[in-house]
């Protein structure tokens, strides 16, 4: 079919949307598919044991053979932590520019796909023709990691500009201001749909520069007299940059600690990225010898993640650093919601050990990497959308950057806010929502993806809050008991301090079984709901409690 009979494209976000993380967005065209970015979520609280989140990609795999390749905005986990699964299932070729390659690299090395994948390196400023249909742009904008790019999709159908993860930086610490201009000629030019970050569509006026905090890190670094320990996230490389900067205007010696925080400084360092003095970064045994007015430690944990290097030296389980009185810690990120709890464990324990903890809310360590209400509008205003996707974001977020559109004079009946799934339609001049597919979440438990679904949850949930009971009966083959029944706690009750409970609850548990043997009762699964419902309702009567209730039965 020729372009100039093409009149419609589809959108379905798989995720990022009424949501923060798995960001994967899929545009098609006739046979054509185009993916961006492949994004995880962190767990939240209630998913227990769960190490992390991805999109479903049920409709991936049903269309494999149409998919043409995989565009990044840029190199944050919730953009790209997802990429491993999927190349796992589809081997197609991923665009993106010099450090989000760089650190999808470390990513899929881990993984043991690095050498059958094929990564396409793509500047700010250029384009790239995928498949027939597909010419993506790749335009600079400022974020809290380098090389990030907005993408416009020039489609036989019109352009889609893809904003995910931006603000506008008017003193960047690298120099590389967001380009602006670009994004005002596609507004010229006409633009179908534009998909733009929400993050913080709920703060009003403009984000501040990442210089500022560049001003506040000199301030602490001049008055510190001990050791400074600051944590960041591991992916903000203009942070560590000014970290590095301020050290080395104290002549202090910098380590490192945290596995992703010495991949991504020794992945950024290679690249070009960090300017690092020669002879200034040390190993962490190396800060033994030094005086600790001459050191600074840069590490992971500013979301007090348990197994994080800043958290265990808060629990004082760090194999190397134990945080003394003197120490200057700075914690030099926000907490990501539902993190809050944890941050503040982490910054209660570095005070108890004697520590002078400096972090957001008291201080000007952290600005946001996404763009506010002022700069969202700025965003809309230059590039002038037929019709508006608000992405990357809660339910709240969308909804409050819909409202932005509608004031700057976008028809509410042009603006979508979706669930994972929705299908939008667009063509030149309408666009609706024609349905759904399959989307949602897959659970990452150590090596299993997706084999702990809800049931699991539930009993993992289950377990945790009242705990269980095994109990153990031997019959013969005539349904006679032969041995037990015996009870086995755990997370219950303390059996020893419990002796009469356990003894009426067995008590319970014969009786049941008595009026099973004398009805001729031998069928295995009626005896274990005998000995569940039985049991059950008397702990329930004693003590109000639910534990987990698990019946083996064995023959002789």
């Amino acid at each position: 079919m020729s372009n100039n009979q093409i009149d419609k494209l589809s959108c379905i976000p798989l995720g990022g949307v009424s949501e923060i993380g798995k960001n994967m967005m899929v545009v098609e065209i006739e046979d054509e598919i185009l993916i961006v970015d492949a994004g995880i979520m962190f767990p939240e609280e209630d998913l227990l044991g769960i190490d992390l989140v991805i999109p479903d990609m049920t409709y991936l795999k049903e269309n494999e053979d149409r998919i043409k390749g995989i565009v990044l905005t840029h190199g944050h986990l919730d953009h790209i932590g997802a990429l491993p699964y999927l190349l796992k299932e589809i081997n197609v070729p991923v665009y993106g520019t010099k450090l989000t390659l760089g650190l999808v690299r470390g990513n899929l090395e881990e993984h043991g796909l690095l050498k059958e994948s094929y990564l396409k390196h793509v500047y700010p400023g250029h384009t790239v023709q995928i498949g027939e249909f597909f010419n993506v742009e790749f335009i600079r904008v400022n974020h809290s990691i380098a090389d990030s790019c907005a993408l416009a999709v020039h489609t036989p159908v019109g352009t889609l500009v893809y904003a995910s993860d931006f603000k506008f930086d008017q003193t960047p610490v690298n120099d590389q201001m967001a380009d602006i201009h670009r994004l005002a000629e596609l507004g010229q030019e006409g633009v179908l749909a534009l998909f733009s970050d929400s993050t913080n569509a709920e703060r009003e006026g403009y984000t501040m520069s990442e210089k500022v905090v560049g001003e506040t890190i000199d301030d602490i670094f001049n008055d510190a007299s001990g050791r400074i320990i600051v944590a960041s996230f591991a992916s903000n490389i203009d942070r560590i940059q000014q970290f590095i900067d301020s050290a080395s205007e104290q002549n202090r010696k910098v380590a490192v600690t945290g596995r992703s925080m010495i991949n991504n400084v020794e992945i950024a360092s290679e690249l070009g990225y960090l300017d690092i003095p020669d002879g200034m970064l040390v190993d962490l045994g190396e800060l033994k010898n030094l005086r600790d007015d001459q050191v600074v430690l840069i590490t992971t944990g500013s979301q007090g993640e348990p197994m994080a290097a800043l958290t265990r030296m808060a629990r004082g389980d760090h194999r190397q650093i134990n945080i003394k009185t003197g120490d200057t810690v700075v914690v030099s990120a926000t907490a990501i919601p539902g993190n809050e709890k944890s941050v503040g464990k982490t910054i209660n324990k570095l005070f108890k050990r004697g520590a002078d903890v400096i972090y957001e809310s008291v201080s000007g360590v952290h600005v946001s990497g996404h763009a506010s209400q002022e700069e969202l509008k700025l965003m809309l205003n230059l590039v002038q959308p037929e019709f508006f996707v608000p992405v990357h974001g809660e339910y709240r977020h969308l909804h409050c950057h819909a409202k932005l559109a509608e004031e700057v004079g976008i028809p509410k009946e042009n603006i979508f806010i979706n669930e994972p799934g929705d299908v939008m339609e667009f063509s030149n001049d309408k666009g609706n929502k024609t349905g759904s597919v399959k989307a949602g979440r897959v659970l990452v438990d150590g090596l299993g993806v997706g084999d702990v679904g809800n049931i699991v949850l539930r009993d993992r949930r289950l377990l945790s809050q009242d705990g269980i009971l095994i109990v153990v009966v031997t019959i013969d083959d005539r349904g006679q008991i032969v041995a037990g029944p015996d009870i086995i706690s755990r997370g219950f009750v303390y059996i020893r301090e419990s002796g009469e409970l356990i003894a009426s609850a067995t008590r319970k548990v014969e009786k049941a079984l008595r009026k099973c043997e004398k009805n001729n009762v031998t069928e295995w699964s009626i005896l274990k709901s005998e000995i569940k419902d039985a049991l059950g309702s008397f702990i329930y009567h004693k003590i109000e409690r639910r534990p987990m209730i698990l019946p083996i039965i064995m023959e002789v």
